[in-house]
């Protein structure tokens, strides 16, 4: 009722937060023939929350560059990280979530995601995706970057740059009353383009209060397919793409997720929240 306390804890009349909302989009449920999640747009103060959440995430992802190099292990790029969160006064959400055993994913040449850090050295020529999510006060904030070991081929390379490139495609496609659709045509389009193919088991998915929240972004469709985009939503674009073939296989960890036909792919990720304009990368 108008005046109880608001459903999203905010300490606030309902009246006084989040009722004129929950009115527009039961409005535009109507409208799109499907019901919006009440909770799906994020208030301004949770926003603020998932962007200081992101600066750790980012920090991170920062400090890889430095120490990325031959002949280190991905437990020690885990080991680094973790440290890191929790000095800052985080926590590292993947460290126990469902099972996973470490505090960082850290997927290598063929591993398209979810790898797990291990004494694996790194060679000279290998490329990796190092992914972060780190929890702040109660908010998540997700990301993930490519870096290349020593000296790569120009295939790597170009695929890690062009991966890259589709993030960005991507997240040009985020402003009020879009869909997920658009989303995924850009990057599939430009990926079709370049020779690549587009991992579609996984996706984006919306995050802040949750470690996974909706929408599902899928990085494949067609303009118009999906959920549409609302200033306040929050959520990752992370297309993986493949120099070979989409499919992939899970390890008999119950993680790590490979190219089925064992070409290199590469992942670049970002959290974001739809603005009244466009959009703000959070991470």
């Amino acid at each position: 009722m108008r005046n109880d306390d608001c459903w999203c804890g905010s300490g606030l009349k309902y009246k006084k937060c989040h009722m004129e909302q929950d009115e527009y989009l039961k409005k535009l449920s109507k409208e799109v023939g499907y019901k919006i999640p009440k909770d799906i747009i994020k208030t301004p103060n949770q926003i603020e929350g998932i962007r200081k959440s992101g600066v750790i995430t980012h920090a991170i992802l920062d400090l890889m560059e430095e120490v990325i190099k031959p002949g280190v292990t991905t437990e020690e790029l885990n080991k680094i990280a973790h440290d890191y969160t929790i000095e800052h006064g985080g926590i590292p959400a993947p460290l126990n979530y469902g099972g996973f055993p470490k505090s960082i994913c850290t997927s290598i040449n063929e591993v398209v995601c979810h790898g797990i850090p291990e004494d694996r050295t790194l060679k000279d020529g290998d490329i990796i995706n190092v992914d972060v999510t780190t929890i702040l006060d109660g908010y998540y904030a997700d990301a993930s970057r490519m870096y290349i070991v020593g000296n790569a081929s120009e295939e790597a390379v170009k695929l890690v740059n062009d991966t890259k490139k589709a993030l960005e495609l991507g997240m040009e496609q985020v402003k009020p009353f879009s869909t997920v659709g658009h989303i995924g045509h850009a990057i599939e389009g430009f990926a079709n383009e370049n020779g690549y193919s587009v991992v579609y088991e996984y996706g984006g998915h919306g995050i802040g209060t949750k470690f996974h929240e909706e929408p599902f972004v899928a990085h494949v469709g067609d303009p118009g397919e999906g959920m549409i985009l609302l200033p306040g939503m929050v959520f990752t674009i992370e297309p993986m793409l493949n120099i070979g073939k989409p499919e992939t296989r899970v390890l008999r960890d119950d993680w790590t997720a490979v190219t089925r036909d064992g070409s290199l792919s590469a992942q670049w990720e970002h959290t974001l929240v739809v603005t009244e304009s466009g959009y703000e990368v959070l991470t």
